[in-house]
């Protein structure tokens, strides 16, 4: 081992604190997105776009069921209301979001079959973006954000940014059912 004479290592020092410092913010806490290893599947997405593209061509409706099951791998049929239910035995559910999963909205009275939107980026633990489909009428809407505004930060409220810069009213959240591949959100 090399040792420097202390006249000359205090000049180093500083450079030797920068570097430390570098490297320490290199190696820091995953980002929120990278905790799971799940993503959307980009050839099931296009599949998906391109699905809802042909159906607006024979004028038919866009529904956001089978845009969901294409987009995620999620086999569940039936109105979006009914996803959280069938899913229990079949698919792991939490109440946290994590890139790929299925957010599953109770029905309301403006919205009685529910919905469900597929989760293409967790951005903080309240902010996530969804792709989802018949939002807007017949459309397919990507990366479209939304926030929780639950009183306990679990997601079982929330508001989308239906317009830009604009939040719309409040939605009951179900949770999210987790895709196939995907590994169970402990505590949630």
């Amino acid at each position: 081992m090399t040792t420097l004479p202390i006249r000359k290592s205090w000049r180093i020092a500083p450079f030797l604190c920068v570097a430390a410092l570098a490297l320490s913010a290199c190696a820091g806490a995953p980002r929120m997105d990278e905790a799971r290893n799940t993503s959307i599947d980009p050839a099931r997405e296009a599949m998906a776009l391109r699905e809802a593209a042909a159906l607006r061509a024979k004028g038919q409706r866009v529904w956001c069921v089978p845009f969901a099951r294409n987009v995620s791998g999620i086999n569940i049929r039936g109105n979006a209301h009914t996803w959280w239910g069938k899913a229990k035995n079949s698919f792991d559910q939490s109440h946290k979001p994590v890139v790929g999963a299925v957010m599953s909205f109770r029905s309301t009275p403006s919205m009685p079959m529910g919905h469900v939107a597929v989760v293409s980026e967790v951005v903080s633990k309240d902010r996530i973006l969804v792709d989802h489909a018949n939002w807007h009428r017949d459309q397919v809407s990507q990366g479209m954000a939304v926030i929780d505004v639950s009183s306990k930060g679990d997601w079982t409220a929330v508001r989308l940014e239906s317009n830009p810069d604009a939040f719309g009213s409040v939605y009951p959240v179900n949770g999210f059912i987790l895709p196939p591949n995907s590994e169970p959100n402990s505590g949630g």
